[in-house]
């Protein structure tokens, strides 16, 4: 979200804006009995958001019911699928901001520390619900200041087709992070299960890596998530933990990077960026097809797979020296200038309840409050279903609570900027024109001028 006309594709979604959810009661609004806090005149509340069309449905259906649910209120759902910022930008320069909407994690931080925002922490103890959420899940811009909360909450895994495990004679990936495969075993399933067009693999004599009908693997780009989640599993990290040193260039950071770049052009068990394309299948695509084996992506991938008829598995991601993956996911803000604090802040909890929206259910997100991992009938909520696969409790839901961290634009100031300097020259690794310790030395050189620290995190324990 580098420029007001960047337009989010399905992992910068993720990355940088949360999606809406929506919620049941919350702890400290039944004394409102589902009625205004106002009493008498009728407030509107409006509702700025992207998302598919899948998306569009459940958070307009999401605003009917608290509408529905709420005397002397009306929600106005601003579906805004293009040109977001932009258009966000115009609404607030003009005093005609939403009362919700989604952001990027830039923008998010730019409109709190702008005074833009409602500060969440001065609610906290009215509004319960605000607190008990996983510490990776907030946008804090200082020890008492909440920009906002994200919308839902996502993680890292590994994707695969049980028919290619089945077919290679192989054990799926684990779905325990305490089991999770290290790297090296991950790069020697993927090579068992590369297959050219004489149905040779990669590791047997004769394999043909010019002509591959099935990729073992594929890991993304090295400044994406996945890469983030292996890097902070070698010990490493982007940036310091106070944003004042790029870490882009240390050992752990440049071994991951080229261990990635050499699954395609090394070992040929991963697809080299020209092979993927710009405009490549979704990984449930690429798995259905057989044209990659297993992919790391996000949760999210779940609405799609479960309604496929695609035998699939989840995993966790492979490690180094520790099981780490990444949890992400953009922020749901509420402005200052909304007119009916209560009302928003009522609206705000209502919006990411499992309970009221089916996109937990469904697949596409996951909660945000910790109950909803550790509670038995809570869980059942929202993973009680066709959707979600007999490994998703240690895959998803444990792997969630204890290894995932969150990603650095969450903290690090001046992310934007930074995003923008160091994505062109990393493709040259993702490309193989060049080694990751010669274009990360580079790199951390240009990009160590853009840093100006990391926003100060609150605690709520």
């Amino acid at each position: 979200m580098s420029s007001p006309t960047w337009r989010p594709n399905r992992r910068e979604l993720l990355r940088f804006a949360g999606l809406g959810a929506a919620a049941a009661a919350v702890p400290g609004l039944a004394a409102c009995g589902g009625e205004s806090v106002t009493g008498g005149s009728t407030s509107e509340l409006q509702f700025m958001y992207w998302g598919s069309s899948f998306e569009k449905t459940a958070i307009e259906a999401m605003l009917t019911s608290f509408q529905d649910s709420h005397k002397n209120v009306t929600t106005k759902p601003l579906y805004t699928p293009d040109d977001y910022t932009t258009k966000l930008n115009t609404l607030v320069a003009s005093h005609r901001a939403p009362d919700l909407a989604y952001l990027g994690a830039p923008d998010c931080f730019r409109f709190g520390t702008a005074g833009n925002l409602l500060n969440l922490y001065d609610y906290i103890d009215k509004y319960p619900g605000l607190k008990d959420r996983l510490p990776y899940t907030y946008f804090w811009y200082g020890e008492d200041k909440l920009a906002g909360i994200q919308t839902a909450n996502e993680v890292q895994l590994l994707w695969y087709n049980r028919t290619a495990f089945k077919d290679a004679g192989l054990d799926v990936p684990p779905a325990d992070a305490a089991k999770a495969w290290t790297w090296d075993t991950f790069v020697e399933m993927a090579h068992k299960l590369t297959l050219d067009q004489n149905g040779k693999s990669a590791d047997q004599s004769g394999f043909d890596p010019t002509k591959i009908r099935q990729f073992g693997c594929s890991i993304g780009t090295v400044l994406g998530l996945n890469a983030e989640a292996l890097v902070r599993s070698n010990g490493g990290s982007f940036f310091s933990e106070d944003g004042t040193q790029c870490a882009l260039d240390s050992a752990a950071t440049v071994k991951v990077f080229q261990d990635i770049a050499d699954l395609a052009y090394k070992y040929h068990v991963a697809p080299t960026t020209t092979q993927l394309g710009n405009n490549a299948p979704t990984t449930t695509v690429q798995l259905k097809t057989r044209r990659i084996a297993m992919v790391a992506d996000g949760q999210w991938d779940l609405l799609d797979m479960a309604q496929s008829d695609l035998d699939f598995g989840m995993g966790v991601l492979p490690r180094y020296t520790k099981p780490v993956t990444i949890g992400q996911g953009g922020a749901t803000s509420i402005f200052s200038q909304t007119k009916n604090k209560d009302m928003a802040l009522e609206l705000y909890l209502y919006h990411n309840d499992p309970a009221k929206v089916k996109l937990f259910s469904d697949g596409l997100w996951m909660p945000l409050e910790k109950k909803y991992y550790t509670d038995p009938k809570l869980i059942d909520l929202w993973t009680k279903n066709k959707a979600h696969p007999a490994e998703f409790k240690s895959a998803v839901i444990d792997y969630a609570l204890n290894n995932a961290v969150a990603t650095w634009t969450q903290s690090i100031k001046n992310s934007a900027a930074i995003s923008e300097l160091i994505t062109p020259p990393l493709q040259q690794v993702d490309n193989g024109k060049k080694t990751a310790a010669e274009v990360c030395k580079s790199v951390s050189q240009k990009v160590q001028p853009l840093l100006k620290g990391s926003y100060p995190q609150g605690d709520l324990s």
